[in-house]
Parts: C-alpha cells; structure tokens; sequence
C-alpha cells in the first residue's frame, strides 16, 4: 500500500523532456476511491504557493511510470494555431 506522500515526486513529460512540477494534489473518485487525476502547479505559481491559479489537472491515464524519483506522464500537445 502507497502512501500519498509517497507520490510527491517531480512530475516529467516523456515527450519533452519538460519538468511540470512536484505533484501537488491529486483528485479521487468519491465512488470507486481510486486516483483520477494528478495535480501540478501551473508555471505562475511560486514555488508551489502563490498566483497562476488552480494547478494543471493530468489525468491518472496520462501516467506513464511511477518511479522512485520521479512521475513520468505523457500529456498532450495544446493544438496550435
């Protein structure tokens, strides 16, 4: 069993390279109580405190590989144009 302390690890998009964040939050589903969605702080937040608003919600189906150091997700693209 996993500790939710356990997940608070830097959070790393696969397809960039792109460090997002130590994982701040996560959302559960009150029904099943499982993890639907991870939370990392948006880039105008202060070291995680203050301004930039609510965090970027990942969902859980994002998630590559939960490993000792680091979550490896791999998000999608915002469309250009």
């Amino acid at each position: 069993m996993a500790k939710a302390s356990d997940l608070r690890k830097e959070v790393i998009d696969i397809r960039t390279g792109r460090r997002l964040g130590e994982l701040i939050d996560v959302e559960i589903d009150e029904k099943s109580g499982r993890i639907t969605a991870i939370i990392v702080p948006n880039e105008g937040r202060w070291f995680g405190l203050w301004g930039g608003g609510p965090g970027v919600v990942i969902p859980w189906t994002k998630i590559v590989c939960i490993g000792p150091d680091c979550i490896l997700v791999e998000v999608d693209r915002p469309a250009s144009g």
